[in-house]
C-alpha cells in the first residue's frame, strides 16, 4: 500500500495518490496534473480511478484532464448531477484498488453530494478516511455553499452534516487516519488547524464538532461567524460540475509572447493588465494601469476574489515565471490570458515606455508623519476582525475584498496623504494597485504593514473593536 499526500500551500489543497500492486488512484487533483502522471509513470502505475469527495468551489479540478489522459473512471458520491460522464456511486459502494478496498461513504452537509471514501487495507481492516471538506482538521465543512434558492437554506445542510459525522465518521475507530481535501488558511472551513492530516481518535478529542451536543446546538456552532466566502466560489463550483477547456489549451494562448504593440492593442481592447511580480518589483516601477498579485503570496486565491473571469487578460511577470502565472490561476477558473508581455517590465522600460510607480515608506516614517500630516489618512486594507483585534487610531479599514467596488473608496481623494498598509506588506500592494487604477495616485505602501506597526508600538495609538471582536 502506497498513499502520498500532494498538498499545496497556496491553495491548502491535499489531493492523494493511492497504489496498490500497480493500480492507482487519485483523490480531489487539481488542474495541472503533471505531478500525479509524472508519480505514477515512476512507479510503474497505472491510474484506474479518479475519485472526487464533491464539487469543489475554491479550485478547478483536474478530474476532466486526468480523466481524458489516463483513461481513468470519474467517480462522485450520490446525488452527483453533472454534464460529463461520471460514474455516480452508490453510499456503500465498494471499489478494488489491487489488494485495498475503498468505500463510499455519503456524506451529505458540506454539500449534497459530498462523499468521504474509506480505504481498507490487505487485511480489511479501516487504514484511512478521504474526508473532503466533511471533516477537516479541527473543523468541519461551511453548510453555505450549497444552496439552491430556498429549496435548502444553511441551517439544512448544517442539519445534514450533523447527521452524517454522527452516523459515518464517529462509530469509525480511534486509529483511522483522517486525509482531508484542506488545511490552515481555507475559506472552505472556519478555522481549521495546522496540520494536513490527524486520526479519528484525536478529532473526537478536540475538534468542536464531534463533541458531545445537541444537533440545534452543533447547527449554531458551525453557521455562526461564517465570512462571506469568496466571490468564485460559486464559479469554481458551476465549472466543476459543468466543464471547462483543457488545460492545454489555456496554455496554449496564454503563452503567447505579445510585442509591446501587440500588448497595448489587447490593452486597448479592454483586456486586464496583471502583474504578478514580488510586491517590491511592482512598487519600483510597473506598466501604468497594472494590477498587482505577487505569485509570492496566496495568489490564485486573491485573483479569484479581484478579478472579473469575463474579461481578457495580459500578464506581465518575472522571466521564467509565465507559465507557473497562467497554470496558477487557471486553477481558480481564468482561461482568458491573451499572452504576456515580451521582455517583461524592463523591456518596456527599457522602450521609454510611461511607467508608473508606488512610493514605499517604513512603519517609522509614518509614525513621523501622523504628527504633523493633517491631510493623511490611514487605509487598513486587513480583514475586519484582524482590523477589530488591534489597529491605528483613526486608520479607515477597507478589506481588500471591498475594492473591488469603486465605491469603497468614495472617502478617498488625491488631495489625501493616503498610507496603506495590511498585515505584512502583500495585501496593501494589491489594494494601492487598484486604487491607482481608481485614478488616485497620492498612495504610500506601508513596507511591513501592522507587524512593523506593532514593533513601533510606543509610536503609535493603537487600539481594539471589542465589539467586532466578540
Amino acid at each position: 500500500m502506497f498513499i502520498k499526500q500532494l498538498y499545496t500551500g497556496c491553495l491548502s489543497e491535499a489531493a492523494y495518490y493511492i497504489e496498490s500492486e500497480g493500480v492507482a488512484a487519485v483523490i480531489d487533483p487539481l488542474r495541472d496534473i503533471e505531478e500525479y502522471l509524472v508519480l505514477a509513470k515512476e512507479r510503474k502505475a497505472t491510474i484506474k480511478y479518479i475519485f472526487e469527495t464533491h464539487f469543489h468551489a475554491d479550485f478547478v479540478s483536474g478530474h476532466l484532464d486526468l480523466a481524458a489522459t489516463t483513461g481513468a473512471t470519474i467517480v462522485y458520491g450520490p446525488e452527483t448531477i453533472t454534464k460529463f460522464p461520471v460514474h455516480v456511486a452508490k453510499d456503500q459502494e465498494v471499489f478494488q484498488l489491487g489488494k485495498l478496498s475503498i468505500t463510499v461513504l455519503h456524506t451529505p452537509g458540506h454539500t449534497l453530494e459530498s462523499s468521504c471514501y474509506l480505504l481498507k487495507d490487505e487485511n480489511g481492516k479501516d487504514n484511512a478516511i478521504f474526508t473532503g471538506d466533511t471533516l477537516f482538521v479541527g473543523d468541519v465543512g461551511r453548510p453555505d455553499l450549497a444552496q439552491k434558492g430556498n429549496e435548502i437554506t444553511m441551517e439544512d445542510l448544517a442539519g445534514m452534516l450533523f447527521e452524517s459525522l454522527q452516523k459515518r465518521i464517529m462509530p469509525l475507530a480511534d486509529d483511522v487516519i483522517v486525509y482531508p481535501a484542506h488545511g490552515a488558511g481555507s475559506s472552505c472551513g472556519k478555522n481549521l488547524g495546522p496540520e494536513t492530516f490527524s486520526t479519528i481518535g484525536a478529532q473526537k478529542a478536540t475538534n468542536y464538532a464531534l463533541q458531545d451536543q445537541t444537533k440545534e446546538d452543533f447547527i449554531k456552532a458551525v453557521t455562526e461567524g461564517l465570512a462571506a466566502p469568496p466571490n468564485y466560489f460559486p464559479i469554481n463550483a458551476k465549472i466543476n460540475k459543468e466543464g471547462y477547456d483543457s488545460l492545454d489549451s489555456v496554455l496554449t494562448k496564454g503563452l503567447t509572447q505579445l510585442s509591446i504593440d501587440q500588448f497595448k492593442n489587447k490593452v486597448a481592447n479592454n483586456a486586464i493588465i496583471l502583474d504578478t511580480r514580488n510586491a517590491a518589483e511592482f512598487t519600483s516601477g510597473f506598466v501604468p494601469g497594472s494590477i498587482s498579485i505577487g505569485l509570492d503570496g496566496r495568489f490564485a486565491e486573491w485573483a479569484g476574489s479581484l478579478l472579473p473571469f469575463n474579461v481578457p487578460m495580459v500578464l506581465v511577470t518575472q522571466k521564467g515565471k509565465e507559465k507557473e502565472s497562467i497554470i496558477r490561476l487557471a486553477r481558480v477558473g481564468f482561461d482568458k490570458m491573451e499572452g504576456f508581455l515580451d521582455g517583461g517590465f524592463e523591456g518596456w522600460k527599457l522602450a521609454g515606455e510611461k511607467i508608473d510607480l508606488i512610493i514605499d515608506v517604513e512603519a517609522d516614517e509614518m509614525a513621523m508623519d501622523i504628527a504633523f500630516d493633517p491631510n493623511m489618512v490611514i487605509v487598513d486594507v486587513r480583514k475586519e476582525t484582524e482590523y477589530a483585534n488591534g489597529h491605528v487610531k483613526e486608520a479607515i479599514n477597507i478589506p481588500l475584498n471591498d475594492l473591488t467596488d469603486p465605491g469603497s473608496m468614495a472617502n478617498l481623494d488625491d488631495h489625501h496623504n493616503i498610507y496603506i498598509h495590511c498585515a505584512g506588506g502583500y495585501r496593501s500592494v494589491i489594494a494601492s494597485s487598484l486604487i491607482k487604477r481608481q485614478g488616485i495616485h497620492n498612495i504610500r505602501n506601508v513596507v511591513g504593514g501592522f507587524a512593523k506597526i506593532k514593533e513601533l508600538s510606543d509610536k503609535f495609538d493603537i487600539e481594539k473593536d471589542v465589539s467586532v471582536m466578540n
